[in-house]
């Protein structure tokens, strides 16, 4: 890494999300309970999603105040300096409030609209990931130092394992129920862990062959996205798009292209 503005960034983002994390982790009431809901009833906010997005905007505004914000939470400031955070405080939320592991916080900076850097830290599971555009993609984790990820080689199709996520509006979860099953019987089998940020890094770490899922927003995959793309993992939307809310697709090479194919045949962008 030569550019001395990219690593600046990437060291703040690894603060934030270290420190976000941990206050996550260690601060979790014992009697947590939803503050809010968004899309429906069961898409939910707590009171630490709000807690954790509020640590990591107070602590990169007092060092770098001209930056811009987008955050799940409701951060959502241009800046002067043409550097943005898109920041997910918590992706994993219903993970979180039931207990479960598998969650994370999300912290990626651009540059005049392109990544530049991104970091996923999954406490519960003692990893943080890391890359910077054109510098691969990294994990340390509390059993070793930094390592270098590299996505898996290629499987057939069928011998694919993939994740997938669900949206939380009842109509269109269920069509992408219907996709799905059109596709379990192609794949060795879907996963299903709740966390987009958590998926997009199991690509690039090897852990899955693949990953998609409609109704992403911006926060959910930024970071994530270029993790697996400089593990050297495929990533779009329907073909010929990049990633979007109407799909995101991530996958290493060889499985990325039919799965691409099948989820466009399926219509698994729309209802």
């Amino acid at each position: 890494m030569t550019d001395p503005l990219h690593r600046e960034l990437l060291d703040l983002a690894q603060e934030a999300a270290r420190r976000a994390g941990e206050l996550l982790r260690d601060g979790r009431p014992a009697d947590l309970a939803v503050a809010r809901t968004k899309s429906s009833p069961i898409d939910v906010v707590t009171e630490m999603d709000i807690a954790a997005e509020k640590l990591i905007t107070d602590l990169i505004s007092g060092r770098r105040p001209g930056d811009g914000f987008l955050g799940e939470e409701g951060a959502d400031t241009e800046g002067t300096s043409g550097i943005r955070w898109v920041i997910d405080p918590l992706d994993g939320t219903v993970n979180y409030l039931y207990g479960l592991p598998t969650w994370a916080v999300s912290i990626a900076a651009e540059q005049d609209g392109e990544t530049v850097v991104g970091v996923v830290a999954a406490p519960m599971r003692g990893e943080t990931y890391h890359s910077v555009r054109g510098g691969g993609a990294w994990a340390t984790g509390a059993w070793e130092g930094e390592r270098a990820l590299s996505c898996r080689p290629a499987p057939p199709l069928d011998q694919a394992l993939v994740s997938t996520g669900f949206n939380y509006v009842a109509e269109v979860r269920a069509h992408q129920a219907e996709v799905a099953g059109r596709l379990i019987p192609l794949l060795r089998d879907i996963r299903r862990s709740g966390s987009a940020a958590v998926d997009l890094c199991d690509v690039a770490c090897g852990r899955l062959d693949g990953y998609y899922e409609r109704g992403l927003n911006a926060w959910d995959f930024a970071a994530g996205d270029l993790i697996a793309r400089e593990a050297g993992a495929l990533t779009g939307g329907r073909p010929g798009e990049g990633p979007a809310r109407d799909l995101t697709v991530a996958g290493t090479p060889g499985v990325f292209e039919p799965l691409q194919r099948l989820l466009e045949d399926f219509g698994a962008w729309h209802d």
